[in-house]
């Protein structure tokens, strides 16, 4: 078994036995279907509009920063970072653990890629930068576009007095924003060759090292989520959450609780799918 394939699911396939998961998975089939234009408009128009808010606020950044503020900058960056990364995690906790498909407007447009990414971990690989990015990107937009206001609003002297706070809501948006690109890189190493036996490893040296200092998410790290039934281990900008939480039982616990609340089973859409 290979040691980024922890389910087994690319040793040798018989001809007559329906693969266990990747593209030709009857369910990953279906789930990539349900891609509406509609829900590639949406994601169109929150790349552009994200990704102007991220270069205008940048602008102003720069125009308001002073030398003395550097430390401000890097304890900004390691609380948004921090925040990006928790924030990513109970998103993904949430979206692969509670609900279905089948809800209205929530379900194809936002659980159905959760569902397709268990069942075909590297479709993603296949996904251009609009269709990988365009969720966390308007998930962004909110914060940048409050930024932005108070840049156009504020004195300069109360920007300076809330350069902090300013820098931590820019990058911890950025880190936001990037999540989905994070997990691209983890996976474009994993392409899987048509009839899904063997993996072809080719990372940039700049991902490697990005990689293996943590700074985003490592393969090795993300690979532990993806042991069925992808209970732990959610947070996916950074992953520096992911240990602590594991060791206070943070996801079993909220899913003990819901279950006792609601009745609600977790996973159960997941499984539902994966049976196909």
């Amino acid at each position: 078994m290979l040691e980024d394939d922890p389910n087994g699911n690319t040793e040798t396939i018989k001809s007559n036995v329906s693969p266990r998961w990747g593209p030709q998975h009857k369910g990953a089939q279906e789930l990539a279907n349900l891609y509406s234009p509609g829900k590639r408009a949406q994601e169109i128009i929150c790349v552009y509009t994200c990704i102007a808010l991220m270069v205008v606020n940048f602008v102003f950044i720069l125009r308001h920063f002073h030398l003395d503020r550097v430390s401000i900058a890097f304890l900004a960056a390691f609380c948004g970072i921090i925040t990006a990364d928790f924030g990513s995690g109970i998103v993904h906790w949430a979206a692969d653990t509670w609900g279905s498909v089948e809800l209205p407007i929530l379900g194809k447009n936002f659980l159905r890629p959760f569902r397709e990414h268990h069942i075909d971990p590297t479709s993603i690989t296949r996904h251009d930068f609009i269709e990988t990015n365009g969720d966390n990107f308007m998930v962004a937009i909110p914060i940048l576009g409050v930024l932005f206001y108070n840049f156009l609003t504020k004195t300069p002297e109360n920007i300076q007095q809330d350069f902090g706070w300013i820098s931590y809501l820019f990058l911890c948006s950025i880190f936001v924003a990037m999540t989905n690109q994070f997990i691209l890189m983890t996976y474009t190493s994993l392409l899987l060759d048509p009839q899904m036996v063997t993996y072809v490893c080719a990372l940039p040296k700049w991902v490697l090292f990005l990689q293996n200092s943590h700074i985003i998410l490592p393969r090795r790290h993300h690979r532990i989520h993806h042991v069925a039934p992808h209970e732990t281990y959610f947070c996916i900008t950074t992953g520096w959450l992911n240990w602590p939480l594991e060791k206070l039982k943070f996801w079993s616990s909220m899913e003990v609780a819901i279950e006792y609340l609601t009745g609600c089973k977790p996973r159960d859409d997941d499984l539902k799918w994966a049976k196909k």
